[in-house]
């Protein structure tokens, strides 16, 4: 297997090794994964995060598994259980299938074909941010919501992408970022990469949004997507729909930005996007009381006619 880098992963002969994005900003640890088995956990903890980079980091894992030994039949099996580790997210699904349909399951043709994988989510970050980045304005203030930089992708990542393309282009933005409740990746991994990229930027809670677009200050949002429908609907981080409908209210543009693997044409619209829920201790965060119920999808569904764009790596929608 060929040297693969990006912000959050690293593949060699060696083995293949994620940055576990819970410890961040604080810690920058690196997780060195042992097998198919343990992707699944890094996927479902969030160590591993991010529709594009979910993709990527489970088909490493299986040319990583291939190269130990395993045969035809165990790769099979151990890529239908990774397929189905997380439900909203249909690059995961995509990256999987692309690899169950080669002609063999052989340890070489596995490796190239993660290989590949990687190679062209890289390519389709670069496609997104050009696209994206003209639509950005010199002196625009952008929010964004959750996380959508070089965290989730092999590449320099979709949303953050454009918003770090139009600054490498010398346009003077300013980024509203949402913290994002309940895991707060927005504070947590959003400032951080906007921090080492030097773009300026203000850390803001969810709920400040409709004050700041109420006041003009907000010109453009840019989002992520982990699922997009048939019809133009799109799953994302939960708070996400908030968001559009605010930006709808206050006649803001509104664009997500995704690679084309997030585009589901088996999915009608966006009721049929089975939506993640999650345990209740991430809205409890030790503070509420443990007999309260709790609601904790992952993500919800925004409706295309909330949307101004979909930008993909091969054109706008």
């Amino acid at each position: 297997m060929k040297s693969l880098t990006s912000l959050a992963l690293t593949s060699d002969p060696s083995g293949l090794r994620v940055l576990d994005q819970r410890r961040l900003p604080h810690e920058e640890h690196w997780v060195t994964c042992r097998d198919p088995e343990h992707m699944i956990e890094l996927i479902q903890g969030l160590a591993v995060r991010g529709a594009p980079l979910i993709g990527v980091a489970a088909a490493l894992a299986m040319a990583h598994y291939a190269e130990s030994g395993a045969n035809a039949e165990a790769i099979r099996s151990a890529s239908t259980r990774l397929r189905a580790a997380r439900p909203t997210a249909v690059n995961l699904m995509a990256a999987i299938d692309r690899l169950l349909g080669l002609p063999e399951l052989t340890k070489d043709s596995v490796v190239r074909e993660a290989e590949a994988i990687f190679e062209a989510d890289v390519a389709s970050c670069e496609a997104q941010a050009e696209l994206g980045a003209a639509l950005i304005s010199d002196g625009d203030s952008i929010l964004t919501h959750c996380n959508a930089g070089g965290l989730v992708a092999a590449g320099i990542g979709t949303a953050l992408g454009v918003l770090r393309r139009a600054h490498e282009q010398g346009k003077r933005i300013h980024v509203y970022v949402d913290e994002t409740r309940p895991l707060l990746q927005g504070a947590r991994i959003t400032a951080w990469e906007l921090g080492k990229l030097g773009i300026d930027h203000t850390l803001i809670c969810d709920n400040m949004a409709a004050s700041l677009m109420g006041q003009g200050k907000i010109q453009k949002v840019f989002v992520g997507a982990d699922r997009i429908a048939k019809n133009g609907d799109v799953a994302n981080k939960i708070g996400t729909y908030g968001v559009a409908v605010l930006a709808h209210h206050h006649r803001v543009p509104f664009y997500v930005v995704a690679p084309r693997t997030t585009f589901d044409s088996g999915c009608p619209s966006g009721k049929d996007i089975p939506i993640e829920q999650r345990a209740a201790d991430e809205v409890r965060a030790g503070k509420a009381p443990t007999t309260s119920r709790v609601y904790n999808p992952a993500f919800d569904v925004t409706p295309r006619e909330l949307i101004t764009g979909i930008v993909l790596d091969d054109g706008m929608l």
